[in-house]
């Protein structure tokens, strides 16, 4: 069964314009028809409104509270969503991060563990945050099933780290092979890669885009970047 994921910073729903819209994020999201979708910098009650825009499930992972609201990573899924698991990837003296997990009954109602990730800014924290990603109960967990899909914003414009370890266990979408681009953020004049898509090879990826309309140019600073897979 094909699947096609996005992974999403939407940067608060607040656009170059400088106006805060979930509705039009969920328009940008309408074109690419996703079936799971990732969003980083989100806002409990923007992730409600977008998934209600779509008819979609979702989950949140709270990271912070911003104005009141719960604030990080969600996931939204056209699939039931199972089980849902929040890990705190923050470091001490830096602002609060996290891996939001979530279970999705996919494909005969087969687990499919989707990760979604907002790294920090720091080199050092993204390192201290990329061991935590890859131990024994998270990524590494022997309970989990396959395929996993860990998809966000890892801030990671080289090759960090987390680019490393996550390569040494998963599959990369890269995307010199598939956009022939080697950028893609800020969105409107890109000169960093930051959104990445790793999986297990129990997914094929077919294709990989990024979503350049004149309405996502001015949604968020971020792009989103879709990956369409199908079973290996």
């Amino acid at each position: 069964m094909p699947l096609r994921v996005v992974t999403y910073n939407v940067h608060k729903c607040r656009g170059l314009d400088r106006r805060t819209n979930a509705v039009r994020i969920a328009a940008v999201l309408r074109q690419i028809e996703p079936d799971i979708a990732a969003l980083q910098e989100v806002l409990e009650h923007q992730a409600e409104t977008i998934a209600r825009e779509l008819a979609l499930h979702f989950v949140m992972g709270e990271n912070r509270k911003h104005l009141g609201h719960a604030y990080g990573n969600a996931v939204l899924s056209r699939f039931p969503i199972r089980a849902r698991e929040n890990y705190d990837l923050s470091v001490q003296g830096r602002e609060s991060r996290g891996c939001l997990r979530a279970d999705i009954a996919w494909r005969d109602s087969e687990v499919l563990h989707v990760f979604n990730v907002h790294l920090g800014t720091s080199f050092s924290e993204r390192r201290q945050q990329a061991r935590r990603l890859v131990a024994a109960d998270l990524l590494a967990d022997l309970k989990l099933e396959r395929p996993r899909l860990v998809l966000g914003d890892f801030n990671e414009w080289t090759s960090g780290l987390a680019t490393r370890l996550l390569r040494s266990h998963m599959q990369s979408a890269d995307i010199r092979t598939h956009l022939r681009r080697s950028r893609t953020y800020p969105g409107i004049l890109p000169f960093l890669h930051l959104d990445h898509i790793y999986y297990d090879p129990e997914l094929k990826l077919e294709r990989l885009s990024l979503c350049r309309t004149r309405e996502a140019l001015v949604a968020s600073d971020h792009l989103p970047l879709t990956a369409e897979f199908d079973a290996a």
